[in-house]
């Protein structure tokens, strides 16, 4: 087997037997990037030189009896997570030439046990998109056909995993930028609880949203991965101060009697046909395996989209008012302060952003604020108890994770509000802060990916790794890979 395609598990045994060390696996990611970068172009930043010190340095530490689940690997971080002294700029212009002077929680967690940094995937600016075709620095590419976008916002980090050009990456998602992506790519993404890992370094788009997690090649290592970075940390108010179970004890038992929840509005018209049978086939799957399916109905999740939307935007017109020229950043030179400021985030501020911090700004105002942001947070409560009644009778929730695979790159970029509906199967998890999960579960004739979605109760996580790994490890789509 070529070390690029390792996973964290396999990687981690060779080194503890001694058939491998990290500066091997960083040198076999270093060349794979070289070999396959500029098909897919996933990273904005590729850590090559700061890669080889950090593997050496886990090799030292082994060496001295250092024990890591993740020493020595080779991992990718989205470029909107604060890396110490490593370039982060949210793949925009403003924050071209951003140097964090800190480091993130969970990239710091990462650090203290020994993980190798080997580059800053590609996003949407400030993680606003669903395809990675909002970057500053250009497209991305979906690996299984590089004339379709990977997904977004993530989509550097899973076509950077789906490529081989890491073990691991870490994602964020906000309305489906970890498991929409996955899906695309054919790989698995994890959004944690809201509150599960803390946000204290992923630069802010919808604060209330937000949430860092893995995208892996297989569910173990998205378990172990979560296992490293979760965790309350006082630098973050809304991180949860819960137990951190160990989150591979529940992988590999059995599924029997768990009731899998499969809500009627997920499965609509306007899904796309091959789609629909593949997850229709995986919950048939789950059901072979003693999962029991009981159809449960989440009412208000044609809101969904809209209430996303205008709490999204708002809290992004908030968050991204700090990017004024003054402090940090980019900074364009005008006749007197407000003149600067209009001229730096004109120059700065992709159309996207643009748009975005025009919504929310608009839904904040006065007048509007009742009608929009206050009925939408009104609806937003809706649709989260519509998730505690479905987790009376069901132990998870089965779903599509998005109603189409991987679309042209160029298809939707003028119609922002077909863009937007990419997301219409995961944006509720994030609207009621349950942790969900996308896996493969099939192939279109096409040859593209498709996902199965998994959601589970707040800080519910085991039971959602539990079912996805028992489908995952019962199938054989997480070991196809894509010809490059």
């Amino acid at each position: 087997m070529e070390l690029h395609s390792l996973t964290i598990e396999e990687a981690r045994n060779a080194m503890q037997k001694g058939e491998l060390s990290p500066v091997e696996l960083a040198d076999a990611f270093i060349k794979r990037i070289e070999a396959v970068e500029k098909k897919i172009r996933a990273y904005v930043t590729v850590t090559k030189e700061g890669a080889e010190t950090m593997a050496k340095e886990a090799e030292d530490a082994m060496k001295k009896g250092a024990e890591s689940p993740i020493a020595g690997i080779a991992l990718a971080v989205k470029d909107n997570i604060c890396t110490q002294g490593v370039k982060t700029t949210c793949s925009s212009k403003i924050l071209g030439n951003f140097i964090p002077p800190y480091e993130s929680t969970a990239t710091k967690k990462l650090r203290d046990t020994g993980y190798v940094l080997i580059g800053k995937t590609n996003l949407d600016e400030f993680a606003m998109g669903s395809s990675t075709e909002n970057s500053a620095f250009g497209h991305t590419r979906n690996p299984w056909d590089i004339t379709r976008v990977p997904g977004g916002s993530s989509g550097g980090s899973a076509a950077a995993v789906a490529a081989d050009m890491c073990i691991a990456a870490l994602g964020s998602d906000t309305g489906g930028s970890i498991r929409q992506p996955a899906s695309f790519c054919g790989v698995v993404g994890l959004k944690p609880t809201y509150g599960r890992v803390s946000r204290y370094g992923l630069v802010a788009f919808a604060s209330s949203l937000d949430q860092i997690g893995p995208i892996t090649k297989n569910v173990k290592d998205s378990a172990i991965l979560l296992n490293v970075i979760s965790g309350h940390d006082p630098k973050d108010s809304t991180s949860a101060s819960v137990a951190v179970p160990d989150f591979t004890t529940p992988l590999g038992q059995d599924i029997k009697g768990m009731k899998i929840g499969i809500p009627k509005e997920y499965f609509i018209e306007g899904i796309e046909k091959e789609v629909g049978e593949s997850v229709k086939a995986a919950v048939k799957q789950l059901e072979s395996l003693g999962a029991i399916p009981v159809e449960i109905s989440l009412p208000h999740t044609g809101y969904a989209v809209a209430v996303y939307y205008i709490l999204a935007t708002s809290e992004a017109s908030s968050n991204l008012a700090r990017y004024d020229g003054v402090k940090y950043g980019l900074r364009a030179e005008g006749e007197d302060l407000l003149d600067m400021y209009m001229r730096t985030r004109a120059a700065g501020f992709g159309a996207e952003v643009k748009r975005r911090i025009l919504l929310g700004t608009y839904a904040l105002s006065s007048g509007y604020y009742d009608a929009y942001y206050r009925k939408a947070q009104q609806v937003r409560t809706l649709i989260k108890e519509d998730f505690d009644r479905a987790f009376e009778i069901a132990d998870a929730i089965a779903t599509p994770t998005t109603p189409t695979p991987a679309f042209k790159a160029g298809e939707k970029t003028d119609d922002p509000l077909q863009m937007y509906l990419a997301d219409i199967f995961t944006i509720s998890a994030n609207l009621a802060g349950v942790p969900g999960i996308s896996i493969p579960c099939g192939f279109t004739s096409q040859n593209l990916p498709v996902g199965l979605q998994i959601i589970g109760k707040h800080f519910d996580e085991e039971s959602v790794l539990k079912i996805a790994y028992a489908y995952e490890q019962s199938t054989e789509w997480h070991k196809r890979k894509p010809k490059l």
